[in-house]
């Protein structure tokens, strides 16, 4: 099939899966609530056709238009011309979509690039239904989540111990031809808009743990025994002037139940063997973190062009205190591109011929990246004030008595027009302060894992990268010791 289009995606989501909307059973392609959102992410697929140059590129083997996202990089050349395609894919919606496919599909290109490793102790078996899987997803331009992190009941404990070892993803049993699964996992973003849900691992496993918690595997959205359970829906019925994002862009959360879930081995990736999949991951930030660097810096780019805008409607962007915040918001959009630069240009083979990004910076914006996304949202909200809060519709411009006098009463400062500031403000809005707004940043804040989580892996890393000898070397050279 090759890139599909829109409608062709759509067409994808018509199967026999469960989702949950607090205790009723939806059917998200009919269900009007979801079809701003359906429609957002339908547009995604055909935006990859309309900047086909940069997004799409021919199937190495057939010929077939896919999706760049889907290259295994063997060169500095293949990341720039995935780098292309991934800040492009970023623009469609400024970066506040942050489970497009293409996430998942560097992720999974990554793994194919590096098969060795689902082969250390032997098993082609697994590589090579990693590699088959890869292909598959590439050639249909499927739409893949990720469900990776089990659910943390009492974080006393370890995930796989105690009432969290009970509700984590095990295999329950086997046939001769699959595993059967049962389990619960976090977060399926875009879960109910998905064709897949691909398992992976998120943490290394405690060494001892008990085997059948260490599985990877993917599944259909539809497959028997899945249940997807969404949040409250954020998603804005009214028109796109009024809610730029909201109207399109929730790509939902779920809860996935795995009860009793038939997996057959052509799609299991690792059964068992705790050596692989503690070791699947040591490359993962170097791969992945392009493509999240990319979706951040645009985004944040587009809150800095933003903000000056909110500050110009209302003629106070020469203030001291207002140029101060909007070089902040500069700044966090130039350090996420220079780190995004600096990762390409340090990229080696990190084996099997599979070349990566230097890992280094992108692991450090990867920790700091949380504030810059929060303090942005502080920001503009400062800036913009109760003026978010006091922002006439598209419609009432049109509105015979109310028209002349909101765009009497409520213009914008430096001859800007009444309706041009109700769109600054209500796009603002919908950035910063809407309930979409309040779920971004919130997925911002974990998506990568926790801060402080990921604070310690960085000086654990630190101090595996090389020996420390700055301070002896002071004091050596000053004569001290």
């Amino acid at each position: 099939m090759g890139a599909r289009t829109g409608k062709e995606y759509l067409e994808g989501l018509r199967d026999d899966r469960v989702v949950w909307l607090g205790d009723e059973q939806v059917d998200v392609t009919e269900d009007a609530r979801f079809a701003g959102s359906l429609a957002g992410m339908a547009d995604y697929f055909d935006y990859q056709h309309t900047y086909a140059d940069e997004c799409l590129m021919a199937d190495p083997e057939t010929g077939e238009p896919i999706n760049v996202s889907h290259l295994i990089p063997r060169s500095k050349a293949d990341l720039q011309r995935r780098h292309v395609a991934l800040d492009r894919l970023a623009r469609y919606s400024v970066g506040m979509l942050g489970r497009t496919p293409d996430y998942v599909n560097v992720t999974l290109a990554g793994y194919a690039g590096r098969r060795d490793i689902f082969e250390l102790n032997g098993d082609t078996r697994a590589a090579d239904a990693l590699c088959a899987f890869q292909q598959e997803v590439a050639r249909g331009d499927l739409s893949l989540t990720h469900t990776i992190i089990n659910p943390s009941i009492d974080k006393s404990v370890s995930d796989v111990e105690g009432i969290n070892g009970e509700l984590a993803f095990r295999v329950v049993r086997r046939t001769a031809d699959s595993i059967v699964v049962s389990g619960s996992k976090v977060l399926g973003t875009l879960g109910p808009f998905a064709d897949e849900n691909f398992v992976y691992p998120a943490h290394p496993l405690p060494p001892g743990t008990d085997p059948a918690y260490a599985i990877c595997f993917s599944a259909p959205v539809g497959a028997k025994g899945v249940h997807t359970v969404l949040r409250d829906h954020y998603g804005a019925t009214g028109p796109v002037a009024d809610h730029p994002f909201s109207s399109r862009f929730d790509e939902q959360d779920a809860f996935l139940i795995f009860d009793e879930v038939e997996i057959p081995l052509e799609r299991v990736f690792i059964d068992g063997d705790l050596e692989v999949y503690n070791s699947l991951n040591k490359h993962w930030a170097a791969n992945v973190i392009q493509q999240t660097g990319l979706r951040a810096a645009v985004k944040l780019e587009f809150a800095y062009d933003l903000a000056c805008r909110v500050a110009h409607v209302q003629n106070m962007d020469k203030r001291p205190d207002v140029m101060k915040m909007l070089g902040e918001l500069w700044m966090f959009g130039s350090l996420t591109r220079a780190a995004v630069t600096a990762g390409e240009q340090g990229a080696r083979d990190w084996g099997n011929g599979a070349v990566f990004c230097d890992d280094q910076p992108f692991r450090a914006i990867r920790t700091i990246m949380p504030t810059w996304m929060a303090r942005t949202n502080e920001i503009l909200r400062l800036l913009g004030s109760h003026n978010l809060l006091c922002t006439p519709t598209a419609a009432s411009f049109e509105h015979p008595v109310l028209g002349p006098l909101v765009k009497r009463y409520l213009p914008g400062a430096n001859g800007i027009s009444a309706e041009e500031r109700a769109q600054i403000f209500r796009t603002a809005w919908d950035f910063c302060g809407s309930g979409l707004a309040g779920r971004v940043e919130l997925y911002e804040m974990f998506y990568l894992a926790s801060q402080a989580r990921n604070l310690q892996f960085d000086h654990i890393l630190a101090q595996m990268d090389k020996e420390w000898t700055d301070y002896s070397s002071f004091l050596s050279v000053s004569g001290i010791a």
